[in-house]
């Protein structure tokens, strides 16, 4: 039998995540899960691809508020989980989709851009932004998320991480690839296929293969890339035409609350995707 084993949430996106028993499912993804985000002058998005450094901020949740702590520096900073309704809001873009955000705080803006060394804001989706995922993997063409790249949930199989480090000299941690749920038992890469399934009670689908990128090369706990793995080796077996793909991207289907250890339940599979192995 399939168990959810670990749950993860991302509060501001591209910064450390915080694991968790229990997620609330709303209709964006799981509570909490990139509802900010740090954009450059542009209003267009960070992420650690162009600035690794953000691996290092760490974050946890106290009641209703965000504790955002800089692992180097030791500074943290302190914020409302729902910041306050603003009357103006703020044309932001992530990758090619182009939305609405509110600023958190000028005094989170300017701490975040006296740590960098440029200039940044820390923007916040309000409830009347509504982001639409890719209406190409869509269920109902109505299916919103928040600031993740594109899908409001990510899940993983740990038997796939385990053949991944089988092959790696040096293992890397799930962390690398900011699941949000993570699974135990099954096939290494069943995931692949999955078209319906449940976890306890709530019904969830897959629609789309995750690509990876750069991003699964920095060690989240130190900001660092030292090397090209786990993508070098990923390339040799788990590429399909020029995409690298390791993870299933997760549309929802149904609201309530998961739990870690809760079955598993594959309902219907889809076709898998031909992989080059090298």
């Amino acid at each position: 039998m399939l168990k959810l084993s670990e749950i993860y949430i991302y509060p501001v996106k591209s910064l450390g995540g915080i694991r968790l028993d229990f997620a609330n499912i709303t209709t964006r993804g799981l509570e909490n899960d990139r509802r900010f985000m740090l954009v450059d002058e542009n209003g267009r998005f960070l992420s650690q691809r162009e600035h690794p450094q953000l691996a290092i901020f760490q974050t946890e949740i106290e009641g209703k508020f965000l504790k955002i702590t800089h692992k180097k520096t030791k500074q943290n900073l302190t914020i409302n989980l729902s910041p306050p309704s603003q009357p103006s809001l703020l044309s932001v873009t992530i990758w090619d989709d182009n939305t609405t955000a509110v600023e958190s705080s000028s005094e989170a803006s300017t701490w975040f851009t006296q740590i960098l060394e440029i200039p940044v804001r820390l923007v916040y989706m309000s409830e009347e932004s509504h982001r639409k995922t890719d209406t190409q993997y869509s269920l109902t063409g109505e299916e919103i998320t928040s600031f993740s790249d594109g899908y409001p949930i990510l899940i993983i199989g740990q038997s796939s991480l385990d053949d991944l480090n089988n092959r790696l000299e040096n293992p890397v941690n799930i962390n690398r690839f900011r699941p949000n749920f993570v699974f135990t038992h099954g096939e290494p890469f069943e995931e692949d296929n999955w078209h319906e399934f449940t976890v306890g009670n709530i019904r969830f689908f897959g629609v789309k293969p995750c690509a990876r990128c750069i991003m699964t090369t920095i060690d989240q706990e130190t900001g660092e890339k030292k090397d090209r793995e786990p993508l070098l080796t990923l390339n040799k077996y788990r590429k399909a035409g020029n995409k690298i793909l390791f993870g299933q991207n997760v549309l929802i289907s149904q609201l309530g609350t998961v739990s870690v250890g809760e079955d598993v339940t594959v309902i219907s599979r889809k076709k898998l995707a031909k992989f080059e192995i090298d």
